[in-house]
């Protein structure tokens, strides 16, 4: 079915949207925010991520209107894309809520989905590099592991909202602090989405 010794175009530009996701999650990861001028910062920066994603994103587009044949079904690349990008508009938006909020305590829970959400951009740009040399079958051990990541952080959604509730007194504390958590696992269920897009293309190709 592909010729395994000549780099696909399609393929490529996937692995270059799933590096800048991979980037950009590992920036927010590190970033520490100790004040509003951090804040400022780091909303820059993961707007500029974003921006790079569209282009990206655009990129890829007149590449499939140009193009009579692609490596799979034109759907799916672009799915998988697009499914990509979501996880760094989540991630995006998220940051954005940090900085309209003024929210500078950054707790465990928080740091704990990150971590999460790093791992499985990882595992997104492991996919993509085994998509790149045509090993679609493999891919589907990096499906598994973020599937798994998006598991754990169903987990620490439940507990982090329990704990809100019953420690947190000031309601616009509560308030904040539940949305940020929301938004953290809904890039979780974005990099979900990747997973199973992944898993769709294996089984329509592999």
């Amino acid at each position: 079915m592909f010729n395994r010794k000549k780099d696909d175009p399609f393929f490529n530009i996937l692995l270059k949207i799933a590096e800048n996701v991979q980037v950009a999650m590992h920036y927010a990861n590190d970033f520490r925010i100790n004040s509003l001028e951090d804040l400022a910062e780091i909303s820059v920066q993961m707007k500029k991520y974003e921006t790079d994603g569209d282009k990206l994103i655009h990129e890829l587009i007149v590449m499939l209107n140009k193009s009579f044949m692609t490596p799979i079904e034109r759907e799916d690349i672009l799915a998988l894309a697009n499914s990509m990008d979501d996880v760094l508009d989540g991630m995006e938006e998220c940051i954005a809520h940090f900085d309209m909020f003024s929210l500078v305590d950054i707790d465990d829970s928080m740091n704990t989905f990150m971590s999460y959400i790093m791992l499985s951009s990882d595992e997104i740009v492991k996919a993509m590099q085994k998509l790149q040399m045509k090993k679609l079958v493999d891919m589907r051990e990096n499906a598994i592991l973020i599937k798994d990541y998006e598991s754990k952080c169903d987990d620490v959604l439940r507990v982090s909202i329990k704990q809100l509730f019953l420690h947190e007194q000031d309601p616009i504390r509560i308030i904040m602090f539940k949305d940020i958590y929301e938004q953290l696992e809904d890039i979780a269920d974005d990099c979900q989405t990747v997973a199973n897009t992944m898993e769709t293309i294996i089984m329509r190709n592999a």
